[in-house]
């Protein structure tokens, strides 16, 4: 049966998004070479172990890049962002002006309800002063 655009393509994909909407923020750790990777799979991309396990990132990271999308509907970015536990995804920095969106910027993910399904976004953290 062929996969539809709605349809998680994985186990690991499928476990992740109803995760992802039960409210959690979870993503694999390999528990042969302890990395942690995302997009979820079922072997470790680093080391080829099936032996994984979920766990719940700090959800703290750092914006890698950063582009703004121009729409009808409103503007907003498009990120690459490097969580604190290594891996790199691909989301939205919220709550702030597009054009504010820095590389380097500190952030916090956050899962928010966009047309009624869940997504993983990125809001801005303050900057700590020394």
């Amino acid at each position: 049966m062929p996969n539809t655009a709605n349809e998680p393509a994985s186990s690991a994909e499928r476990h992740y998004f109803e995760q992802l909407a039960q409210g959690r923020f979870v993503i694999p750790q390999c528990q042969s070479c302890a990395r942690h990777h995302f997009y979820p799979r079922v072997i470790c991309p680093h080391c080829g172990s099936d032996a994984l396990r979920w766990v719940e990132p700090s959800g703290h990271g750092e914006v890698y890049s950063t582009t703004i999308v121009r729409s009808k509907g409103g503007d907003y970015t498009v990120c690459l962002v490097d969580l604190d536990e290594g891996p790199r995804l691909m989301s939205r920095v919220v709550d702030m002006p597009v054009e504010a969106v820095r590389i380097g910027q500190r952030v916090r993910a956050r899962i928010d309800a966009v047309d009624g399904a869940p997504l993983l976004v990125f809001a801005g953290q303050p900057e700590e002063r020394a």
